[in-house]
């Protein structure tokens, strides 16, 4: 219904922003690191909205980005996941964090946002596993050779491999993504290879 909305910041607190355009202040919840993002009051602003209508009430979220607003509409899709607890996931981390842990199975990392706990934090990750590829946060991590190339279900395994060996999941990422063409090797063979590569 309404897609995004531009205009001037009137009110920014912990509860959401007013911005005003064409002498109506328009009211949105965003997420709590949303906030650090805002240029001053007054200021020309322009935020991504997804307009949410329930029986009791009608309710407009904002984003900077059109990526967090699909973000938070798939988190909207899982059962037992309400526009509070999906809200409150984004304002605990970005969209590229949220994505990196879901495909490191970071359970924990998702399970820091207040009011969800480890059970709906791991029914998040089985159902948007499905939905991201490690390949679409290569450029935000800054790595050369995305992982689901030359021999990609292999250095998927490797990948895995590192993160339960206690590295970080955008380590293991950059060192698995920077082995080059790994065609016809075993996920050991990668795994061996990019823990040499850690140790020089």
């Amino acid at each position: 219904m309404i897609s995004y909305v531009t205009g001037i910041l009137a009110e920014a607190g912990e509860k959401g922003v007013v911005i005003e355009t064409g002498g109506i202040g328009y009211f949105m919840t965003v997420p709590v690191s949303l906030l650090a993002e805002l240029p001053p009051l007054g200021s020309s602003v322009k935020l991504y909205t997804h307009f949410h209508v329930t029986e009791d009430a009608l309710k407009l979220f904002g984003f900077k980005r059109p990526e967090d607003r699909e973000l938070f509409r798939l988190l909207l899709g899982i059962s037992g996941v309400g526009p509070k607890a999906a809200i409150g996931v984004l304002g605990m981390m970005t969209t590229n964090e949220l994505k990196l842990a879901v495909l490191s199975d970071d359970e924990k990392k998702i399970a820091r946002t207040p009011g969800l706990g480890p059970k709906t934090a791991k029914k998040i990750i089985l159902e948007l596993k499905d939905k991201f590829k490690l390949s679409d946060l290569n450029e935000a991590l800054g790595v050369s050779q995305p992982v689901t190339e030359a021999g990609g279900s292999e250095r998927e395994d490797a990948l895995q491999a590192l993160i339960a060996l206690g590295y970080s999941p955008s380590e293991s990422l950059s060192v698995i993504s920077k082995l080059g063409d790994t065609s016809g090797m075993t996920s050991d063979q990668i795994l061996s290879l990019a823990l040499r590569r850690k140790v020089n």
